[in-house]
């Protein structure tokens, strides 16, 4: 079977896509069809999966045995994390300002003070949306109790805030603005890294720091509508990518020791039966733990929980000799 295959969704892929990678890439080429039938996924979910992984190179077409059918290869799993490594998106705080024509549609606000000020008169005639884009994993508390006003005031006003962050899986972020269960809540979602810190307001005016290593420098001001566009682009491509931590928050992992001596002993090729012998307890209570351990993670079938024990090397197999 070789070194069990690092789970590509927090690098930005759907679960989807990852279970049929970790499929093909354990099983060896399929059709869609086939990996349909193995793991119960409806046909749009396996299309969009393929369409997916496609997209920046981890699998490719091949021959199949019919001119009418398509199989489906999965490409060497270090080819597939150096993609995943460099998909990239090139718009960065230089050169965004590369796009901007001097003159018009362009000011430099020379400090943080200045910038929150000017952030203040911007969010007071906001209308319709509020974005942001923050690669810093932390905040300090001048910059949290601003956001915090800011925040409210346009969430009561019926604003849409959507925020992107690299904040670990299970982050609250109404928490961590210190917001009540019952208010209005923007829209979080995270990923492992944010290329710039970015702010669009109704998508006509962006703001961005002119060194992003030193936001004392102040920010930039940008209301150019070609600029803006390729801005909110920017934000709306990783908007795509990323994923809310809390409905992608990993379920808990840890097994019993019941559970484990199955999961070990099925690992070993035991069927429901000899395993059930060897644990001293009927097959109905091997049904019945298996099936509790579908719910908890997630799963459809057997062979889908297969997929997940073994990437998170729930069972110790032994090596073959």
């Amino acid at each position: 079977m070789g070194a069990p295959v690092p789970s590509l969704v927090p690098r930005g892929c759907t679960p989807d896509a990852d279970l049929v990678y970790r499929t093909l890439i354990t099983f060896g080429p399929a059709t869609g069809g086939e990996l349909g039938r193995e793991l119960g996924l409806p046909a749009r979910r396996i299309t969009a999966a393929l369409d997916e992984l496609a997209s920046f190179g981890a699998v490719s077409r091949r021959p199949a045995r019919s001119r009418m059918v398509v199989a489906w290869m999965a490409a060497p799993v270090a080819d597939v994390l150096a993609a995943l490594r460099g998909r990239r998106l090139a718009v960065t705080p230089r050169t965004a300002m590369d796009l901007l024509v001097r003159g018009a549609g362009a000011r430099h606000l020379p400090s943080r003070a200045l910038t929150r000020a000017r952030l203040a008169e911007l969010n007071a005639a906001a209308r319709h949306e509020h974005m942001a884009m923050h690669p810093e994993p932390a905040f300090d508390a001048e910059a949290l109790r601003s956001a915090k006003r800011m925040d409210r005031m346009l969430l009561r006003r019926g604003v849409r805030m959507r925020a992107l962050g690299v904040g670990p899986a299970g982050t609250d972020q109404q928490t961590s603005y210190g917001r009540r269960p019952t208010e209005p809540m923007l829209e979080y979602r995270s990923g492992s890294s944010m290329p710039m810190k970015l702010i669009i307001v109704d998508r006509r005016v962006a703001l961005f720091p002119v060194e992003p290593d030193d936001l004392e420098r102040g920010y930039l001001e940008v209301s150019q509508p070609p600029v803006v566009a390729t801005l909110v682009n920017l934000f709306e491509q990783h908007w795509a990518a990323a994923r809310d931590p809390r409905e992608w928050m990993v379920p808990q992992t840890a097994l019993s020791p019941r559970e484990r001596a199955l999961i070990t002993l099925l690992a070993q090729g035991h069927t429901d039966a000899s395993a059930a012998r060897r644990m001293h307890i009927g097959t109905r209570s091997v049904t019945t733990i298996l099936r509790g351990l579908m719910d908890r993670f997630g799963v459809e079938n057997r062979f889908q929980l297969g997929l997940v024990l073994g990437a998170l090397r729930a069972a110790q197999i032994p090596d073959e000799e």
